[in-house]
């Protein structure tokens, strides 16, 4: 028998000993999602129309998701500080955004922006829709659609907005497109301002959001021609849309929804879509909507994609063929 070396006698015997033997690795599984809170950040400041939702439905979510759901405002440069933001962040869940309709506006007013909107994130569920009235002075603004489109083709015609690039220019700016009417856009620095603007007789007409507005319409101070959404509103019944109006096909508003960054995983974009859509189910979330002038709007995260790309085509061509820009 051939002599071992002395350093192979020492290790020989180790081989045959239980304890010897490799041992287990640990598990590299990553512990079920949620296991910590998580984020929103909501590209909109606090008190507005998209964070006043998103704080709606932080608690339901929270209860069927089991973790603390934490709002952060991230607001600033039309929604485009808040979704940076979010497309640095790790793909894991823990970080959602949520955004408004600057999600399809923005690729087209923006320019340089260190993120391509298309490509930094998926998409997780709609979650309301905010249609918009189109008004005018109650004393002495036109009856209907058609005189105001009639008064404005004459020359002259004013519209207001609570800002270049928001989802009420861009309404007004698709209507006049389609009418094939030209009038000059005033831009304001918010809602109670473009208003005012109406019935101060600055300008002659705006679209704007049903909670600015509801109570002076029902006040007689000002008339509602027109809803901007697809269906008449159930607080204003007897108001047609605009599309019912000679303009088929006719549908621009307001709409919030939730985002995470691209490569999150398909369960956990589900589980996020499905916590959302039961907090909109909840009777005093739709209560709550509807006086804020919203509609639920639930839908997953196919449609909220094939929905988004859609808009970003549609509002793209609005605001080129109307040359708008923001700086």
């Amino acid at each position: 028998m051939p002599t071992l070396t002395r350093r192979a006698a020492l290790v020989a015997p180790l081989v045959a000993l239980p304890w010897a033997m490799p041992l287990p690795r640990p598990s590299l599984a990553q512990p079920a999602w949620p296991s910590r809170p998580i984020r929103i950040l909501v590209a909109w400041p606090a008190g507005g129309s998209t964070d006043s939702v998103m704080r709606l439905l932080a608690a339901p979510m929270q209860a069927v998701l089991g973790q603390p759901v934490v709002i952060e405002n991230r607001a600033g440069a039309t929604g485009s500080i808040g979704a940076a933001a979010a497309a640095q962040a790790a793909p894991d869940g823990y970080t959602v955004l949520g955004d408004a309709s600057s999600q399809a506006a923005n690729p087209s007013l923006l320019k340089g922006l260190a993120f391509d909107y298309a490509t930094a994130f998926a998409p997780v569920t709609q979650l309301c829709v905010a249609p918009a009235l189109l008004l005018v002075r109650a004393e002495d603004g036109p009856p209907d659609l058609a005189a105001l489109l009639a008064r404005m083709r004459q020359g002259g015609g004013t519209y207001s907005s609570s800002g270049i690039g928001a989802a009420v220019h861009l309404a007004m700016a698709a209507l006049l497109r389609q009418a094939g009417v030209a009038a000059t856009h005033v831009p304001y620095r918010g809602s109670p301002q473009q208003v005012q603007a109406v019935l101060a007789g600055e300008v002659l007409t705006t679209f704007c959001t049903v909670p600015a507005a509801a109570g002076l319409v029902r006040d007689g101070r000002l008339r509602a021609l027109a809803v901007s959404s697809a269906r008449r509103l159930p607080a204003f019944p007897e108001v047609p849309t605009v599309a019912e109006q000679g303009f088929p096909g006719y549908a621009v508003t307001e709409w919030l929804a939730l985002f995470v960054p691209a490569g999150t995983p398909a369960p956990v974009i589900d589980k996020l879509a499905e916590a959302a859509k039961a907090g909109l189910a909840e009777p005093a979330v739709q209560a709550r909507l509807e006086l804020l002038g919203m509609a639920a709007a639930a839908a997953g995260p196919a449609a909220l994609g094939a929905f988004v790309a859609e808009q970003r085509v549609k509002l793209a061509e609005v605001i080129r063929a109307e040359g708008i820009r923001l700086e």
